[in-house]
């Protein structure tokens, strides 16, 4: 079964319409579909209007950006039902917006302070349909000539702890699973290599798996077979589900070149039937 339930659209840091996304994932034949963008979940209804004609199931939901202890964690929602549960989420993301566009302001100041000029304003009016975030100003950095890539531009100023970089506030991982339960959300651990050891992993499910934190991304789009044994064994320890996505972002990750990630089925059929509402 091929689904994609990790993916990025131009409503947060993909270069891709959620659209042109949804029409790439039907044309790999992708069958369980949800756009994960960054802390909005403003491209839903145009992927599900995408789709509407097609066999593939669309749920709304996104990556929503939390921490736990010093870590940053990026926790998927799947699911999301209409009620106060995601209205609560939503006044939650305006917030979360809010933040962001403060922050890249500092990101700019800090930026001047070595040496490099940008425009805040400018940088955030064309971010005025999106997340803005540090992808913003590396595109800015390129466009100025400061640098020679995207990724010089994380390298030399803005990776976490980087020159220009600015911390910002984040929900806790208990408190994103919280919002996630209100809305009647099933949620998975994205891209946990980014954690860099299995025993943090591990450690995390223990202390998060009964609040809602059941589902590991051992098919990410990134992994070969080894990777994804390595997860899929923890899952099986801890009785997780295994959830696949890409991590499509279009041109801004242009080493995944389409969306959708094939699943054995009876992978598969857990997974869907994990995400059924109760």
């Amino acid at each position: 079964m091929v689904v994609e339930l990790h993916c990025h659209s131009t409503c947060s840091d993909g270069s891709v319409a959620p659209e042109e996304v949804a029409r790439r994932a039907a044309d790999r034949g992708v069958e369980l579909f949800c756009l994960t963008d960054h802390d909005t979940m403003a491209g839903h209804p145009r992927t599900a209007a995408a789709l509407a004609e097609g066999p593939a199931r669309v749920l709304c939901g996104l990556e929503l950006s939390c921490h736990d202890a010093d870590r940053t964690i990026h926790l998927l929602v799947y699911g999301v039902r209409e009620g106060a549960g995601k209205e609560a989420l939503e006044r939650l993301l305006e917030d979360v917006i809010r933040r962001r566009r403060e922050r890249l302001e500092a990101i700019v100041d800090r930026l001047a302070a070595l040496g490099i000029t940008l425009d805040a304003a400018a940088i955030l009016e064309q971010s005025r349909d999106h997340t803005p975030g540090r992808p913003d100003v590396a595109r800015a950095l390129l466009a100025a000539g400061a640098v020679q890539s995207l990724r010089e531009a994380f390298d030399r100023f803005l990776h976490d702890g980087g020159p220009a970089d600015v911390p910002i506030a984040r929900l806790t991982l208990a408190e994103g699973l919280e919002f996630g339960r209100a809305c009647g959300a099933r949620m998975s651990l994205a891209h946990p290599h980014t954690l860099r050891s299995y025993p943090i992993v591990g450690a995390l499910f223990r202390r998060h798996k009964s609040a809602g934190l059941e589902g590991i991304e051992a098919y990410y789009g990134r992994y070969g077979a080894a990777e994804r044994l390595h997860w899929s064994r923890l899952a099986d320890e801890l009785g997780l589900v295994i959830t696949g996505g890409s991590d499509f972002h279009g041109e801004a990750l242009p080493e995944v070149t389409r969306p959708g990630i094939s699943m054995p089925a009876p992978l598969a059929r857990r997974l869907v039937d994990w995400l059924e509402p109760s």
